[in-house]
């Protein structure tokens, strides 16, 4: 909630994470489960930020509580430990030091990852508009099977009689199809009142803020309803198939919002593109590509089938061609790379330049127009602009203890199955012929071969030959 629109009011958001997510049937905490490249978790603290501007966000952890901590301790979110897992009630319970100093806080799940900035907003004007002491977000999805309703006190008013868990549903409430999403507003004041009158007379023993909404309605507080737009939005997912059918939704969401910017996608539905990539109008993306993390790419670039690049940036008019796997680099403008070429972390592709077939580097710097074309190792090395490095090259960086780098000046020529042992300097202009192996470091203009001598013995092959019947 923007603090410029509600100079007085105070909001914290709190998020549940204790949870184990016993259903998904794995080790890892539940809310670090992925989904458009992102943690559960992560995607609810990115949407919060945006809602809450300069609001502070808790995280409730509990299981895996150091693991849950370690993932997301980047984003700046405090925690509180809910040592037992014993509802959601008791996690309030657990926060209430914390959240004592606010005027309202807004209660989020988790593992609700498609939950939008908007639908929160939403929420929190209607719920600061009705004075209320809670509100509830609430959704009608196509089978409501399993989920507690909401019971509104007409059905054309946001105020609630109570919220009816479905083994509880009485015969004339069975048709009732608006579901608690677990989503609220509160008033934190009427809440910390009445918080300790939560009880564990449920058949799972636990404290459930579900029941907040008759405690206050007995105390005569205010409780309302706002029903989402989207049904989806407040979809969680309790298998790794429903988590799968997230990301799927996540996805293409973030290929029909590129394409809705001028970006050409063929086949949308068989590539992986993170939620918070950014690729500009005019560039092409081709049938089986993935787009990952926080990678960017610029206009008028085209991107071949089956490249992976993550958490990169591309500059204008790059061609990736195809099968290209690009990590944590940068490649400029005009730049040519592929196919099968490998950019390991640290490379710096300059503009104009040209990473071939099989080229595989690591922190590498080529500048504009050098050219690496085939089957070549370039490890911790700085290439000048416009020089040309032969196939089969290697950089030897790595002396079993520490690594070290190479220099190629600006406009070198370095011969095919050259190897070039760091730490070596090749000046501007030089040449290192094909085969050679370079200790030293060669002069600007300057021509280095380091090879033996070759030896042609003339008719050895007969006389082999011979003397092998002879024996035989």
């Amino acid at each position: 909630m923007s603090r410029d629109k509600q100079p007085d009011t105070k909001l914290a958001v709190v998020i549940m994470a204790a949870g184990k997510g016993t259903r998904l049937r794995t080790r890892r905490p539940k809310v670090l489960h992925e989904v458009g490249g992102k943690a559960l978790l992560s995607h609810v603290i990115a949407t919060s930020s945006e809602l809450a501007d300069g609001a502070d966000i808790y995280v409730v952890v509990g299981h895996e509580a150091d693991r849950v901590r370690k993932a997301v301790a980047d984003t700046g979110v405090q925690f509180v430990d809910q040592k037992e897992q014993r509802g959601t009630g008791h996690a309030i319970q657990c926060a209430r030091e914390a959240i004592a100093k606010y005027d309202h806080i807004l209660v989020l799940s988790g593992d609700v990852p498609l939950i939008s900035a908007t639908t929160l907003q939403h929420l929190m004007t209607m719920h600061l508009a009705q004075g209320a002491a809670m509100s509830i977000l609430t959704a009608r999805p196509a089978d409501p099977t399993g989920y507690g309703r909401v019971i509104r006190h007409a059905p054309d008013r946001p105020e609630v009689d109570a919220i009816v868990e479905q083994k509880a549903l009485k015969p004339d409430q069975q048709q009732i199809g608006e579901i608690n999403s677990g989503i609220y507003a509160f008033q934190t004041k009427p809440l910390l009142a009445h918080i300790g009158r939560l009880s564990t007379d449920n058949p799972h023993g636990e404290l459930y803020l579900t029941d907040m909404a008759a405690h206050l309605k007995a105390g005569g507080e205010k409780v309302v309803a706002l029903e989402v737009g989207d049904p989806e939005e407040v979809q969680g997912g309790n298998t790794i198939a429903e988590l799968m059918a997230i990301d799927a939704r996540m996805r293409m969401a973030v290929a029909n919002r590129l394409m809705a910017a001028g970006v050409t996608i063929f086949r949308p539905e068989t590539c992986v593109i993170d939620k918070d990539v950014k690729v500009e109008a005019d560039t092409v993306i081709e049938p089986f590509v993935q787009l990952l993390g926080n990678t960017k790419i610029g206009t008028d670039g085209r991107i071949r089938s089956y490249s992976v690049i993550e958490n990169c940036t591309l500059g204008n008019d790059v061609l990736v061609r195809q099968g290209c796997v690009l990590g944590e680099s940068t490649v400029a403008d005009g730049a040519r790379i592929g196919p099968f070429a490998h950019l390991r972390p640290g490379s710096e592709i300059g503009q104009d330049a040209h990473v071939g077939n099989f080229v595989e580097t690591k922190k590498a710097k080529l500048g504009k127009g050098a050219k690496a074309n085939h089957l070549t190792y370039l490890g911790d090395a700085e290439i000048g602009a416009g020089s040309n490095i032969g196939a089969g090259v290697i950089t030897c960086n790595y002396d079993g203890v520490n690594k070290h780098q190479t220099r190629i000046g600006q406009g070198a020529f370095v011969g095919s199955d050259s190897t070039l042992v760091a730490p070596v300097a090749i000046g501007d202009g030089a040449y290192v012929g094909a085969g050679s192996c370079i200790t030293r470091d060669v002069p600007s203009g300057a021509l280095a071969v380091g090879r033996a001598r070759q030896t042609t013995k003339e008719g050895w092959v007969e006389a082999r030959r011979a003397q092998r019947e002879k024996k035989d």
